[in-house]
């Protein structure tokens, strides 16, 4: 048995998985996940605090660990083993939670990207945003609290919006100021809410469109679990015509973390049998199939 930990260190978050991994070359499993906001705190205690909760959650002592591999900001992590690139980690981590997924498309508090691969997680191609905040996360984090509306709150008043009010897609200063004045005018929050889901999504949909995305497209990054988000995902693919399926899983949110995870596992059988045949088979995983 091989024990790997994930760390994804993120803008506002930090996300630990554990795995465990059979010594045969057989099955992968994630027994342990944890995810802490940073919230102003010192960044590095945040990731002592979730890789220590993370193995306790996983009965896993310290130094029964094989290899810690990061990805994100992973230089932060001063006793990581490894550091994997966040292209390759979420193509990875995808694919173990949605082994049907060819295409991802990455939704962090600050940044966003979509990728396309192959049955085995190679990335074959990538699109990043080049534009501001307002095509992110933290942004719409920021919009939900001016309205006074929490975060699990988001999704469902933008799924019940009739009217979408569109927003400044240029920059989040200006998308902030006209969401000042939606609420000055009485626009309802559901409204607002839709309306930056599209803004946002439409930058996801080009980025899509660019790579000539198809198929099962898993949607990983904190708004994977924003289901209006995700709604609103579909619909603008639709429109545009896209043979795109976008899906959510439980655990996308950790797609990157689960990444990092598995090639840790692979680069520690490698560095320790010399010949570079895989502990897993890199196109399934245990977790089923995305909803």
């Amino acid at each position: 048995m091989i024990r790997t930990v994930g760390l994804d260190v993120g803008c506002s978050s930090i996300k630990t998985v554990v795995m465990v991994f059979d010594d045969g070359g057989g099955s992968a499993e994630l027994v342990s996940r944890e995810l802490n906001k940073i919230r102003k705190r010192n960044v590095k205690e945040v990731i002592e605090q979730s890789y220590d909760e993370a193995l306790a959650e996983a009965n896993v002592a310290r130094d029964s660990v094989e290899y810690v591999a990061t990805t994100g900001e992973g230089e932060l992590v001063d006793f990581r083993r490894g550091h994997f690139y966040s292209m390759t980690t979420h193509a990875r981590g995808a694919l173990f939670l949605d082994p049907e997924c060819r295409a991802v498309v990455d939704v962090g508090a600050l940044h966003a990207k979509a990728l396309i691969m192959d049955e085995r997680s190679k990335v074959l191609a990538h699109r990043m945003t080049s534009q501001c905040a307002s095509g992110s996360g933290q942004f719409l984090e920021n919009i939900s609290r001016y309205l006074g509306v929490s975060v699990n709150e988001i999704g469902p008043l933008s799924k019940s919006a009739g009217d979408p009010e569109m927003i400044s897609g240029i920059c989040a200063v200006l998308g902030e100021t006209d969401v000042i004045n939606m609420v000055s005018r009485g626009i309802q929050p559901g409204n607002i809410l839709k309306g930056v889901h599209v803004s946002i999504g439409k930058r996801m949909i080009n980025l899509l469109r660019a790579l000539k995305a198809e198929g099962p497209t898993l949607i990983t990054g904190g708004l994977s679990a924003d289901e209006g988000f995700v709604a609103v995902m579909q619909e603008l693919a639709d429109k545009a015509k896209l043979s795109v399926e976008l899906r959510r899983h439980d655990l996308s949110v950790f797609a990157g973390a689960i990444g990092a995870a598995i090639w840790g596992a692979y680069r520690h059988v490698k560095l320790q049998a010399g010949d570079g045949k895989p502990l897993v088979d890199l196109g399934t995983g245990t977790h089923g199939a995305a909803r």
